[in-house]
């Protein structure tokens, strides 16, 4: 029968104390460097946890809508510089399906709500007006900013008058615009025609046209109410 030794296993036999307590101290040693590096990387984790907690909840989608954008914006300057347009290029790598659904969101980006207040409806006026003014010129701006001091950003008690010089262009630009907009009124204003057989509700032709913008939102909830006091049985 053969020996554990010459069965190819290990015993501790002709071994002395000294290296059995090293061998063991080795055991040791190498059992808390594992500890100690599970702790490090745990703590690691825990810490790269809580960062993420408290990140915004649509941080990861910012994240890649901000690659996206940089990865855009070095195609374009790639595309400028090869003298290529980088929309064409750029259609012609996609499907028609995607082209499509690209086309919905940008519809989507403003779309007509109808008239819910006036608020809303001067925050979209302002929105499209905005849209078709030329982009500031950052150096005049930094170079105003610097020159006015405090009466860039007027205080309620800061005096302005004479400060500001408007620029013949921005006028020709302001003159325009107030034009664009009249046309643009003049385009879709229609006559209505006038019926005499309606209901006198109204005391001038103001007060009729905001009588009817009331009746168009709110006549279905209020009709019953408005022949109660027609008929004098209102409560």
């Amino acid at each position: 029968m053969s020996s554990p030794v010459e069965a190819g296993g290990s015993t501790d036999e002709g071994k002395t104390f000294a290296q059995k307590q090293a061998e063991r101290m080795k055991k040791l040693r190498d059992l808390h460097r594992l500890r100690n590096e599970a702790r490090t990387h745990n703590h690691q984790e825990v810490i790269a946890e809580d960062a993420r907690n408290k990140l915004p909840e649509n941080w990861e989608s910012r994240k890649r809508r901000a690659e996206w954008i940089l990865n855009d914006q070095k195609e374009r300057e790639e595309a400028t510089h090869r003298g290529e347009d980088y929309d064409r290029v750029k259609l012609l790598n996609i499907s028609a399906v995607e082209a499509e659904r690209l086309e919905r969101q940008k519809k989507k980006k403003n779309p007509d709500q109808g008239f819910s207040d006036f608020e809303a409806a001067t925050v979209r006026q302002y929105n499209r007006l905005i849209k078709g003014m030329t982009p500031k010129d950052m150096e005049r701006y930094e170079e105003q900013k610097e020159k006015y001091g405090d009466a860039f950003y007027a205080a309620p008690n800061t005096i302005v008058h004479g400060l500001h010089e408007d620029r013949p262009q921005a006028i020709d630009n302001l003159v325009k615009s107030v034009e664009d907009q009249i046309s643009k009124r003049n385009k879709y204003s229609r006559r209505r025609t006038h019926n005499d057989d309606a209901d006198i509700d109204y005391i001038n032709e103001r007060n009729a046209k905001f009588n009817k913008k009331m009746d168009r939102f709110y006549g279905e909830h209020t009709a019953e109410i408005k022949q109660n006091l027609e008929r004098g049985t209102a409560v």
